[in-house]
């Protein structure tokens, strides 16, 4: 996905990507390779005329009168055809002064000026980025705050642009390019780069519209926190998708001929301008130490206005009963899972339920959370019967009844389809026999969710049926699997012929594999929170103790990446309110957040040094480091856990990306 993510921006950017191509610019800064050419006056005579780089300026004063984020937009669009360097200098000075123009922009002090070319500054000349100009700055005071954090947002976008087209190219080229007799985008190295190169472009882009988006809401603090994170998010990330471009393009790759090379250098001469992402990680870390967290309010264009009256005086209601009285509320209005349909939801549509979210945590109202049954029950509604829904959602919504899923086995776990547990045909039912494994709470769960083989000569995915099972039922014995924690939080569960009647056949039988993948990608919207995850708020609290400035900037990265991940389920919503589908950011989002709460976790650990050697039990600690250390421990499962991150990859990169099989 792109920076732009309404239906308008994503025009302006398809429209500016195409004019930009139009430019030549790749073709001029071949030919001049370094040296001063009068082409690129005479492309940048027709940049100016669009009035590409004063998108931003008022009306008024000759310019465009849009906001920065236009403007990010397009110089994101600019940058995919490696529009020249000079209009991202223009861009920022245009934005900073109020009036279009040329401008000369100092990156940061003793550094380089962008497009030089005004007095006081050498004679500009080429540099690693062969499309622009660039001289040394002969004052070499401090950079106006205002000019550091509107240049870094507007690079930020060039950088968003820049690993798009990386991204494109590499994986256009895996799908056509052959060895050994198949295209190199099936074999799974190449797969799982891609995919890394998707989760990185992400990130960058998800950074990027941030940072412009904070600029226009003109809140200082939050502005200053936002371009930080894209500092430390934007340009490293856009170098390591040039690289990764490069290696999966192989030996051409690294021909002068082809233009991935142009692109690297473009990343590199972005980062170099901008200044060390370590340094914009340490002020995050100051800034979070201070309680500064990013804080992004979801403008719904006016679209709440009908239903927020009244949702906000339900939510107060809810939230003046008792405690113990508020989850059986929150089912009777709907309120626990609107997007559910009626009468057990709302059937919210994606406004519907961001209001909702916004006043019920408003008015202090938490909901609780229906961990098994959430995957359990949206398959009932969807394709059960009216007497399963009748026995099941409502209890489940109430908490009476707890839920757990038999889907995992032994030799079964992220190829899911070669399940061995067996259900065979008995009179009013079926006799079910097996062995599953990782079933959390099936200790103490009233009913499960499970998957067993019925036909057994169909197709792999063909002869699987979905079992409502009574945990309660002879034949089953669940016994503890205790984890590197020291704990039992999970259970291998023994089926010997356990009876499960046919009105606990979800569907027909051999719907089995349809119905399951209903359960594992039953989503809402939901509202990202300001929090930034356990560990890292952890982190942070060590932060406040002291740390040294190496374990500050490592905190500030922490941070940083913790934020981009709540950026990715932000977007999400939006394009879920302009009526559009999850995009890649989904997919991403669960990628990314596992990196996030695992080096976290490691990280608070490695904070606290060898005292980590001597540390006491952990498996009942609720506080300091033997907690820290259980959830270092624990979060080892995340990426195992759902789908192997492997497993996610591929489904990525295929899915998504569209490589072959």
């Amino acid at each position: 996905m792109s920076i732009g993510i309404t239906d308008e921006h994503e025009e302006l950017a398809a429209s500016l990507r195409k004019w930009a191509a139009s430019l030549g610019t790749i073709e001029a800064t071949r030919a001049a390779e370094g040296r001063v050419d009068e082409r690129f006056d005479e492309i940048w005579s027709a940049v100016e005329e669009m009035g590409v780089a004063a998108i931003a300026v008022p009306e008024s004063a000759g310019g465009g009168g849009g906001t920065v984020l236009d403007q990010a937009v397009a110089l994101e669009a600019c940058a995919y055809e490696l529009a020249p360097g000079g209009l991202l200098a223009a861009a920022t000075g245009a934005a900073v002064t109020g009036r279009p123009g040329r401008h000369a922009v100092q990156a940061r002090q003793g550094g380089i000026v962008w497009d030089g070319g005004t007095s006081g500054e050498t004679e500009p000349v080429a540099g690693i980025d062969l499309s622009a100009r660039h001289g040394a700055a002969t004052d070499r005071g401090e950079v106006d705050e205002r000019l550091r954090r509107t240049a870094v947002t507007l690079a930020a976008a060039e950088a968003s642009g820049v690993a798009r087209w990386c991204l494109d190219t590499a994986v256009e080229y895996a799908k056509v390019r052959e060895q050994f007799g198949r295209p190199i985008g099936s074999f799974q190295a190449i797969k799982h780069l891609c995919a890394e190169m998707l989760e990185t472009a992400e990130a960058v882009t998800a950074a990027a519209w941030d940072a412009a988006c904070a600029a226009d809401a003109g809140d200082d603090e939050q502005w200053a926190f936002a371009v930080d994170v894209a500092q430390s998010v934007c340009f490293d990330g856009a170098v390591d998708v040039a690289k990764s471009c490069i290696q999966v393009l192989g030996g051409i790759g690294f021909t002068f001929e082809h233009d991935a090379h142009l692109y690297l250098r473009r990343a590199v001469s972005l980062r170099a301008l901008v200044g060390p992402a370590d340094d914009a990680a340490a002020r995050l870390t100051a800034a979070a130490v201070t309680g500064v967290r990013r804080r992004v309010d979801v403008d719904l264009g006016g679209l709440d206005e009908p239903v927020r009256p009244e949702v906000r005086s339900t939510a107060e209601r809810i939230a003046a009963l008792p405690a113990a009285d508020q989850r059986a509320e929150l089912v009777e209005t709907g309120y626990l899972m609107p997007h559910w349909p009626a009468p057990y939801g709302l059937g919210a549509d994606a406004v519907t339920q961001v209001v909702i979210d916004q006043e019920l945590a408003r008015a202090g109202v938490t909901r609780p959370d229906l961990v098994i049954a959430g995957w359990a029950v949206p398959t009932i509604l969807q394709h059960g019967t009216d007497a399963q829904r009748d026995r099941f959602v409502r209890p489940s919504l109430l908490g009476e009844l707890t839920w757990c899923q038999l889907f995992s086995e032994p030799g079964s776990g992220s190829d899911l389809a070669s399940l061995r547990t067996k259900a065979v045909r008995t009179e009013g039912g079926w006799l079910l026999s097996g062995q599953k494994v990782w079933s959390s709470v099936a200790e103490r769960a009233d009913w499960a969710i499970c998957l067993a083989r019925t036909d057994p000569d169909a197709p792999q995915h063909k002869g699987i049926t979905y079992f409502l099972v009574d945990m309660r039922s002879d034949g089953i014995d669940v016994r503890p699997l205790r984890e590197i924690t020291g704990e039992a939080l999970f259970n291998e569960v023994f089926l010997d012929e356990v009876f499960v009647p046919d009105e606990c056949v979800v569907a027909e039988p051999g719907d089995g594999w349809r119905l399951a993948r209903t359960t594992l990608a039953n989503e809402r919207v939901a509202m990202a929170s300001a929090r930034l995850g356990k560990s890292v708020e952890r982190a942070v609290e060590l932060a406040v103790a002291g740390l040294g400035p190496v374990e500050n900037v490592r905190v500030g990265h922490a941070v940083a990446l913790a934020t981009v991940c709540g950026l990715l389920g932000v977007r999400t919503t939006l394009r879920a309110i302009g009526g559009h589908g999850p995009g890649a950011e989904s997919s991403v989002a669960k990628l990314l957040g596992v990196r996030s709460r695992q080096s976290a976790s490691a990280l608070v650990v490695e904070l606290q040094g060898d005292a980590v050697a001597a540390v006491g039990e952990i498996e009942r600690a609720v506080d300091g480091l033997a907690a820290d250390v259980w959830e270092m421990l624990n979060t080892r499962c995340l990426s195992i856990a759902g789908g192997t991150t492997q497993i996610l990859r591929n489904v990525a990169g295929e899915r998504i990306l569209g490589l072959p099989r």
